[in-house]
């Protein structure tokens, strides 16, 4: 077989340059959707967390609501140990709050190299391919990321920092 004569599995149209660029793309929507994952699973402790929280919140009222002559000594310790459950708790949603801000941090922190990478990208994409070879991209090439919010949002949305019961 002649050099011109190697049969590819792309279809003809297709240049590397577009199948680089679609993979990038899926790379991308990718790491999106991991960070989405890891957004969903806080919301879902913090929510865990809060209701805990607000059962514990609940049943101490009770113990609280009855008047000193009339607890019992098993009534005082159940308080006491009420509070201790109900503080190791929001000490242990403040940790997950602080992890949720870091993790915000390293994505923006994430975001700002990618953008760099792009920026010093393109230059050269452009000189490469010319403005004669621009195509409308597949339909594969249009996505659009369909997450619009952050998961700091999110969160303080889903019980996060206003919490009402904190």
């Amino acid at each position: 077989l002649a050099k011109d004569d190697v049969v590819s599995m792309a279809d003809s149209t297709i240049t590397v340059d577009d199948i680089e660029g679609e993979l990038f793309k899926i790379e991308r929507i990718r790491d999106i959707l991991v960070r989405r994952e890891s957004e969903l699973r806080y919301m879902m402790d913090d929510i865990q967390l809060c209701k805990e929280i607000t059962r514990l919140k609940k049943e101490l009222h009770k113990l609280v609501s009855i008047p000193d002559k009339d607890k019992s000594n098993e009534d005082r310790q159940k308080e006491d140990e009420l509070l201790q459950q109900i503080h190791k708790l929001v000490e242990t949603r403040d940790f997950l709050v602080d992890d949720v801000e870091f993790e915000r941090l390293r994505e923006k922190e994430e975001d700002k190299e990618m953008a760099e990478f792009l920026k010093s990208r393109l230059p050269r994409n452009l000189k490469k391919s010319g403005a004669s070879s621009r195509r409308v991209p597949a339909r594969a090439q249009q996505t659009s990321s369909p997450f619009t919010k952050t998961g700091l949002t999110l969160l303080k949305e889903c019980c996060g920092f206003t919490c009402s019961i904190m």
